[in-house]
């Protein structure tokens, strides 16, 4: 199984989100924070934005800030919110050309394998990710502490 790099910048702008608390985020902030375009970051917002993870509100008093709760995100459902497909085999996918299709018995082994990957994924939310490492997580995102009750 392999992620997008959108899916990974995804948690990543919701764990930073998450990290910020109360105080309102900016693309540019993030995009810096993670080194990655600002192009990037703003078609993962608008995503994350329409998908109701996440509020974003331009002009003077706007800002990215979470819409939800950290704990009522789940890791798995936010995974199938931002990857495209998750055709692990060509004969997952509509254009299979596979001649071994009718007799092959690997479909059903990676579904289990991918019901399993979710399952995992499903059990933990943005929450967990934060945790005991939240003063850690501060530091490395260079968020101030006051910057999370403000």
């Amino acid at each position: 199984m392999h992620l997008t790099s959108f899916t990974d910048y995804s948690i990543r702008v919701l764990l930073y989100l998450a990290v910020k608390g109360e105080a309102r985020a900016t693309i540019d902030e993030i995009a810096s924070t993670y080194n990655v375009s600002r192009h990037h970051v703003m078609k993962i917002v608008q995503e994350l934005n329409q998908k109701g993870y996440l509020t974003a509100l331009r002009g003077k008093h706007g800002g990215l800030w979470l819409k939800r709760d950290p704990a009522t995100i789940r890791l798995g459902a936010l995974v199938r919110d931002t990857e495209p497909e998750f055709g692990l085999v060509e004969c997952f996918r509509d254009k299979n050309a596979c001649v071994i299709t009718p007799a092959c018995r690997l479909p059903p082994v990676l579904n289990e394998a991918l019901e399993a990957f979710f399952a995992v994924l499903d059990r933990y939310t943005l929450a967990d990710l934060l945790d005991e490492r939240l003063p850690q997580l501060r530091q490395l995102l260079r968020i101030p502490a006051l910057d999370v009750t403000t």
